[in-house]
C-alpha cells in the first residue's frame, strides 16, 4: 500500500496537486477562482489511509477532474476526525460522478 505523502508526490510531479476545497458555493480550487459543481467534477481515484496506532490519521484522499481539465484532490479525515463541521462536505462529495481508472505503476 502506498502513503499519504507517496501519493502527493506523484501528484505534485504530474502537476496534478490543485487542491480542491469545499466552500459555501461548491468545491473551489485553492490556487485559482475557479469553484465546480458536483457536475462539474468526476472522481478518478479514492486512496483511503488508515493510522495504526491514532485513529485521528486516518484520512481519505479523493483524485479529482474538473470538467475544464483541472486534476487535483480534495483530502480529509473521516469518521468523527472530519475536517468539516456538517454534512456539506459529503453529500457534495456524493452528488460527483465516480469513474474509478486502474492505477498506473
Amino acid at each position: 500500500m502506498k502513503t499519504l505523502s507517496e501519493i502527493m508526490e506523484k501528484l505534485r510531479v504530474e502537476k496534478n496537486d490543485n487542491e480542491f476545497r469545499m466552500t459555501n458555493e461548491g468545491f473551489k480550487a485553492v490556487n485559482s477562482d475557479q469553484v465546480f459543481k458536483p457536475d462539474d467534477l468526476l472522481i478518478t481515484k479514492t486512496y483511503r489511509f488508515e493510522g495504526m496506532s491514532d485513529p485521528a490519521d486516518n484520512s481519505i484522499l479523493y483524485i479529482i477532474e474538473a470538467n475544464n481539465g483541472l486534476k487535483g484532490y480534495a483530502l480529509d479525515a473521516y469518521g468523527t476526525y472530519s475536517n468539516y463541521d456538517n454534512a456539506a462536505f459529503d453529500d457534495f462529495l456524493a452528488k460527483v460522478p465516480v469513474h474509478e481508472a486502474k492505477e498506473e505503476k
